[in-house]
This record gives structure tokens, C-alpha cells and sequence, in this order.
């Protein structure tokens, strides 16, 4: 599972070190400047009906569609399964470098030839990895839709990988390394990851290191993206001016001739190793607390009492207990908060906050306060009420208010194999879950021993309940 804003549970962006290839765009045109304005400016389809279409095109491509005609702009949102988990061992960061070559040339257009088409197209055009998939997102003004659906065929389809190009990202890549190198937060998270995921495919950091960015060729990266990019692992969804007719051509044109099967290495599934404490020493004034209890799969039985007792822990951003205890009563910290975190391999609950290094020990410890006072007496009625009725209401907000949202919440709902029509079934879920079982939920989750991380001064007995 992957971020959508309000989503009932979240990535591991808090679990693992991140990074950015920080690659140079061109130049805007007047094109793009308006397509832009328009998604800035596009009312939320959800505050009108929304209908959502299965399209599936004559080669057997699917996806899922919202047509609409309120503004002349179509946006498409696809993933392929897999992800960094696929860099080989020694060739960590090779998702990475790949996603950021695919609007650096593709079939007989070289890298500068491809941006000037993209410019011209007046679309824009996105690739991405996360630990388990590829993704690609693209925005278009309806009446260029042929050009731009024909760049990105070309991206999906035909991608150059020319060693100029692939020397400039590197190089690129390279200096975030470096300069990460002496980040007190990229070395935590990087700390985190190994000690709770071991040598799992999850340790690994996405970016890669000097040594193995170094060893990437262009042998590697066609051969990752020969077993990724096939049918059997893709989702799509596509929201705008566009009918079924014409989505199913294109659709055709972009994924259909790619092959049926991926050849993905397999990735075990991963308990994170709990009871832990580390110490990330820096003499900074501010010190960071991250702790990790355990998760619950996204189609356990018990996931919506576990999101319910979640968003009353620290999921609700200022109604919530951590939020209450830990700012408004004392002041200790200017955010607090706990996330479920879903991925394909692992799940767990997350508490993150930071403050003043020597009010670090204190604020901890209202931390496990807060959480053992949870898991032994559970919410209150009223806190459950309030709950239900924010999750349902903020969500269409969070997830549906412009286009790209609106796709990405889509495809989403696909990798989670939740429905066409669960966006209705939701709030139902919400509502049949009983105190009873939101109690359950945190005594399950919450009464083991937690992973402590201090990034900071040292700090005497933080690993201690």
C-alpha cells in the first residue's frame, strides 16, 4: 500500500531513507503554465456524483475511469508492481536512476528532442519508485491528448537509457549520497531500516551507495525494466475529458503490446524487529523520537478498528491524545503523530515527534504514557464517535479533490484489491466497527515493547517503559 493523502494507512516514508534525484526540469511553456492553472483550480469531483468505469481495451488493458468535462484535461496514473525491492544485491539504487531516464530519450527521440516534444505537448510527464512499484502519472490538455499519449507509449514502451543521460542522473544521485552522507536524519532513518528490517530487501536505501550507483549499467537498467514493465503487473486510472471509446485506443497504444508475465525476483514477507533501541548522537538542540509497534495487514479483520484506535492515538492531528498531551498540555513538541504503515512485505504502527533535546526524556516518556493508557482502557465513546464521523467526512477531501488525486486514490484501490465500489462500502466499514473491538485492536498492537529511535544527545534510559 502506498500514500494517498487521507489514506487509512500510510507508506513507510517514517521506516526508510528516501531520497530525491534533485534533477533539472526545462523551461515552462505557456502550455504546461495553463495545464497547471487548471489542476490548481479544478473542483473536487467528489462533491458531485462520481462514477467510476472498468474500461478494458480491445488487447485486454484495463483500467479505471472517471470521466469528466468541467476543464479540457485528462490525467493518467498507472503503477507497475515491484520497485526497489528488484534492485539486485550491489546495484541498490537502480530503480531510482530508471525512473528518472524515462523523459530522457525514448524510441528515436534523444533527451532533448523528447523534452522539447513534451514541452510542445504541453504535458507532464512523471516516473517514480517506491519500495514495491513503479509509477508513472501523466497531465495533458485534452486537445493534445494524441501527442502526449504518444510520448508516453514511447517512455513505457521504447525508453533510450543513452549513457549521456544516464551519466547526468548518476552524477546527480551521487551528490544527494554525499551530501546525505552527513544528514542527521538520512543517517537515522538509515540506522532505523537496518535494525528493524536486517538484510532485507527493506534496509536497503532506495538512492543507493557510492559503490553501487557507481556500478549501474545500461545493461541493468533495460534489464529491470524488461522484468517490470509487463501487463500482468500494471494498474491504471485515468480521470478527465476522455470517454471509453477513445481511453480504450490509447490505452492499446501505451500497454498493449508490452508482455503478459513480469519476472520479478521473489521478497519475503518481514516482521519488523521490535525492542530495539538506538542512538543516533548529534549535539543539536532538537531531538527526534521514532517508535514502532506492530502493524496489521490491510485485509485483516480487524484493520478498521486498528485505523479507528490509530487516528485517536495520533492520527487526528489536533484532536488526538498524543496531540493533546504532548503540545497542548505541555508544550513539549509543535507535532506529534502515529501512522499505520502498510507496505507489500511488512506492516507497522509509528509514533513520530521532536523537541527540545533537553526536554527529550520527559516527552518520551508521556509518549508511553499515552500509548499504555490506550492499550489498557481503550477510547471512549465519545472519542469513537468523533472519530467515525471525521474519517468519513475528510476523505473525500484528502482524497478526491482534483484529478491526479483522484487517479492516484484509484489505482490505489486497485493494488489494495478493495473494488470498483468501495469508495460507497467505506463509511459502512467505519460504522460497524464497536469500542469492543478498537479496545482489542490496542491491546494487540500496543502492548508490546516498542523500537525506540533518539536522533540527538544521548539520552540516559529511553529505552526503558
Amino acid at each position: 500500500m502506498h500514500a494517498i493523502h487521507m489514506r487509512e494507512a500510510v507508506t513507510a516514508s517514517s521506516l526508510l531513507p528516501q531520497g530525491e534525484k534533485g534533477r533539472p526540469r526545462v523551461a515552462t511553456t505557456v502550455a504546461t503554465l495553463f495545464l497547471s492553472i487548471l489542476f490548481l483550480v479544478l473542483p473536487a469531483l467528489a462533491a458531485r456524483a462520481m462514477e467510476i468505469q472498468s474500461v478494458t481495451s480491445p488487447k485486454g488493458v484495463t483500467a479505471w475511469l472517471v470521466e469528466d468535462y468541467s476543464v479540457p484535461i485528462v490525467a493518467v496514473r498507472f503503477v507497475f508492481g515491484g520497485g526497489s525491492t528488484q534492485d539486485p544485491p550491489g546495484k541498490e539504487g537502480l530503480a531510482n536512476l530508471m525512473t528518472g531516464l524515462f523523459d530522457e530519450g525514448a524510441g528515436p527521440l534523444d533527451s532533448e528532442a523528447f523534452q522539447i516534444r513534451l514541452d510542445d505537448a504541453g504535458a507532464e510527464m512523471s516516473f517514480d519508485e517506491t519500495r514495491d512499484g513503479i509509477y508513472g502519472s501523466m497531465r495533458m490538455l485534452a486537445e493534445q491528448r494524441d501527442e502526449a499519449f504518444d510520448l508516453l507509449r514511447l517512455a513505457v514502451n521504447e525508453p533510450r537509457f543513452d549513457q549521456e543521460p544516464i551519466d547526468r542522473i548518476r552524477a546527480q544521485v551521487l551528490s544527494g549520497i554525499i551530501a546525505n552522507e552527513n544528514d542527521p536524519d538520512t543517517v537515522a532513518q538509515n540506522r532505523w531500516a537496518r535494525a528493524v528490517y536486517g538484510d532485507h530487501p527493506y534496509s536497503r536505501s532506495d538512492q543507493g551507495t557510492r559503490q553501487s550507483i557507481a556500478a549501474i549499467s545500461q545493461a541493468d537498467l533495460k534489464a529491470l525494466h524488461k522484468a517490470v514493465f509487463a501487463r500482468g503487473g500494471l494498474h491504471i486510472a485515468v480521470v478527465g475529458a476522455i470517454d471509453p471509446e477513445t481511453l480504450g485506443k490509447k490505452l492499446d497504444m501505451v500497454f498493449g503490446d508490452l508482455p503478459q508475465n513480469q519476472a520479478l525476483s521473489p521478497v519475503a514477507d518481514i516482521e519488523p524487529k521490535l525492542a530495539q533501541h538506538i542512538e543516533v548522537n548529534y549535539d543539536l538542540p532538537q531531538t527526534s523520537l521514532q517508535l514502532a509497534w506492530p502493524g496489521v495487514k490491510r485485509k485483516a479483520a480487524d484493520f478498521f478498528p486498528a485505523v479507528l484506535m490509530n487516528e485517536i492515538l495520533g492520527g487526528g492531528t489536533f484532536t488526538s491524545r498524543l496531540f493533546e498531551e504532548v503540545r497542548e498540555k505541555r508544550g513539549l513538541a509543535y507535532s506529534v503523530n502515529s501512522s499505520l504503515v502498510n507496505q507489500d512485505h511488512a506492516n507497522a504502527l509509528i509514533v513520530t515527534t521532536g523537541t527540545r533535546s533537553d526536554r527529550a526524556a520527559e516527552t518520551l516518556g508521556i509518549v508511553r504514557d499515552v500509548v499504555r493508557q490506550l492499550a489498557e482502557d481503550g477510547p471512549t465513546e465519545a472519542e469513537l464517535a468523533a472519530t467515525k464521523k471525521y474519517l468519513i467526512g475528510a476523505y473525500a477531501i484528502s482524497n478526491l479533490d482534483s484529478s491526479s488525486s483522484i487517479a492516484a486514490t484509484l489505482v490505489e484501490l486497485q493494488l489494495d484489491d478493495l473494488g470498483i465500489d468501495y469508495m460507497q462500502r467505506r463509511a459502512g466499514y467505519i460504522n460497524a466497527v464497536t469500542i469492543d473491538e478498537v479496545k482489542a485492536a490496542a491491546k494487540k498492537l500496543l502492548t508490546t515493547e516498542p523500537t525506540i529511535m533518539v536522533v540527538g544527545p544521548p539520552l540516559a534510559g529511553a529505552g526503558k517503559g
